[in-house]
C-alpha cells in the first residue's frame, strides 16, 4: 500500500504566490521501504500574462531502511500557450546527501487543462 496524507497552504499577493506544506507518505511497497515525511515550500512570480517562474526547497526523511534523508531545490517555469495548454519545466539538485539522493534532476511536461 502506498499513499500520501498532505496538508498544504497557499497565499497569493499581487503577482506573487507562495505555497507549501508537507505530509506523511505511507510506503509499504515491500523490501526495505518505510514510511517517511515530506515538507516543501515554493515562491512563484508571474512575469507576464503567459509566463510564471518559481523556486522551491524541500526535505524528505529516508524512505528506505538505512536510506538517507534528503534536502533539495528546484527552479521552474510555466508557460501558458492558452487557457488549456501549458508547458511546465523544472530543474534542480540535492543540497543534503545529494550524492545518494539527487545530484541533478529535471522535468519537462505538457499540461492540458479543461472545463
Amino acid at each position: 500500500m502506498v499513499g500520501f496524507v498532505p496538508i498544504w497552504a497557499q497565499k497569493s499577493f499581487g503577482d506573487w504566490t507562495s505555497y507549501g506544506g508537507g505530509g506523511y507518505w505511507i510506503n509499504q511497497g515491500g523490501g526495505g521501504d518505510k514510511n517517511f515525511w515530506f515538507f516543501g515550500g515554493l515562491l512563484q512570480r508571474k512575469i507576464t500574462d503567459k509566463l510564471s517562474v518559481a523556486g522551491e526547497i524541500f526535505h524528505q526523511t529516508a524512505d528506505t531502511a538505512g536510506g538517507d534523508d534528503s534536502t533539495g531545490f528546484n527552479f521552474g517555469a510555466i508557460y501558458d500557450f492558452n487557457e488549456h495548454d501549458h508547458l511546465v519545466v523544472s530543474a534542480g539538485s540535492g543540497l543534503h546527501n545529494a550524492a545518494t539522493t539527487n545530484e541533478f534532476s529535471w522535468y519537462a511536461g505538457f499540461l492540458l487543462t479543461g472545463p
